[in-house]
């Protein structure tokens, strides 16, 4: 076994990683879900020791967001950095969750890599600033934000009250500057039909089968949404990852119902997505749709914008990869965008170990975090 650290790495940022994934801190809509009170108050005693002012926001009652501030020489400019404290649950990891260990340069454990990996090395990288006597050009939040792995509610309260120039949102992108991402609409639909004995089958109405037509004209249709590309994101997609129905074999089912995930491309609308789906369905049918569980509109930033050409030339001085690229998934980014602040998504990690049994997050690109977001802390004017 080697610990496989970099060169003339800084370690202090693993122990406050390892610290931060102790730390249960699963969503509390998920099972074993605790707030993310303790990961606030633990940052907030980092900050504290790195004489970094913070203030908590409250984001849902003993759940708040933190916020620590950096002043800037123009304090009428503010570069938010801002990752989230929750993560998914733990059911079916293979490893233990909050015991963080260090194996052949990856630390492993829930979290990691979705995004305390992320939310260490904003935190390092404002601390190292201070501790070198650096005033950064404009003002610097580096936020610790509530719920994102469930309903985004952090953010969406943060922006409520707040204004900034620019954000940059820490997502397992592999240290790639991500100007793009899909929304996501989620809901349910429900198929009503009549019960009766199994035995008389045409005195009832089959929800399930009333539905399986409904699920073959989705499927239908998603060849069409193959038709359209995103030269950053491919192709919407549709997935319908739940259904129920039925009561017992010998009854014939009144009611079946399915949950839909719609990933959307940039200038496609929420209602206009649904809309489509409705139209979808033949009129004989008793079917209702849910007010959708989730909602967040795609997110696309210029490669214009001046965070984006400061993060390019950031990267590029740390010999990176700077070309800009999308993501499928979706990001706390696409709100800062709606209220008017251009993003980035950009953060060590794959975002195929997040959520899963195995998380892990490379101690290579941990370092790289901390050198990118302390450049562009600097960098951005």
């Amino acid at each position: 076994m080697s610990l496989g650290f970099p060169p003339s790495f800084d370690t202090s940022v693993l122990s406050l990683l390892a610290d931060l994934v102790r730390i249960n801190s699963v969503n509390p809509a998920y099972d074993g879900g605790k707030p993310e009170l303790e990961m606030v108050d633990y940052l907030k005693g980092y900050f504290k020791r790195h004489s970094i002012e913070t203030s908590q926001h409250e984001a849902f009652p003993g759940r708040p967001n933190l916020i620590a501030k950096l002043p800037g020489k123009d304090a009428s400019r503010r570069l938010v950095f801002e990752a989230h404290t929750d993560t998914v649950s733990v059911g079916g990891m293979t490893i233990p969750p909050f015991d963080p260990m260090i194996i052949d340069g990856r630390l492993y454990g829930r979290g990691s890599c979705d995004t305390k990996a992320g939310l260490a090395a904003m935190a390092h990288a404002a601390a190292s600033i201070k501790q070198d006597g650096l005033v950064p050009p404009c003002e610097i939040w580096v936020v610790a934000a509530a719920d994102e792995e469930f309903s985004f509610g952090g953010v969406r309260r943060l922006l409520d009250d707040l204004e900034a120039t620019a954000a940059v949102i820490s997502e397992p992108t592999e240290m790639r500057i991500a100007v793009a991402s899909k929304g996501v609409v989620r809901w349910r639909i429900e198929c009503r039909g009549k019960a009766a004995h199994s035995s008389k089958p045409d005195m009832g109405i089959n929800a399930i089968t009333g539905m399986a037509r409904i699920i073959m004209a989705f499927e239908a249709d998603s060849v069409r949404l193959r038709s359209t590309t995103h030269p950053l994101l491919g192709s919407p997609t549709l997935n319908i990852g739940l259904i129920e129905g039925g009561r017992q074999v010998n009854v014939v089912p009144d009611v079946c119902a399915i949950e839909l995930d719609r990933r959307m491309l940039p200038g496609e609308k929420i209602s206009e997505v649904l809309a489509h789906y409705r139209s979808l369905v033949d009129s004989d049918l008793n079917v209702r749709f849910d007010i959708p569980m989730l909602e967040d509109e795609a997110l696309e930033t210029s490669c214009e914008a001046e965070l984006v050409r400061a993060a390019v030339r950031v990267a590029e001085d740390l010999r990176m990869n700077s070309t800009p690229v999308g993501v499928p998934f979706g990001t706390d980014a696409s709100k800062f965008s709606r209220a008017g602040i251009p993003s980035i998504i950009c953060g060590p990690g794959s975002i195929d170990l997040a959520h899963g049994a195995i998380e892990y997050i490379e101690i290579e690109q941990v370092a790289q975090a901390v050198k990118f977001y302390r450049g562009l802390m600097l960098a951005f004017i």
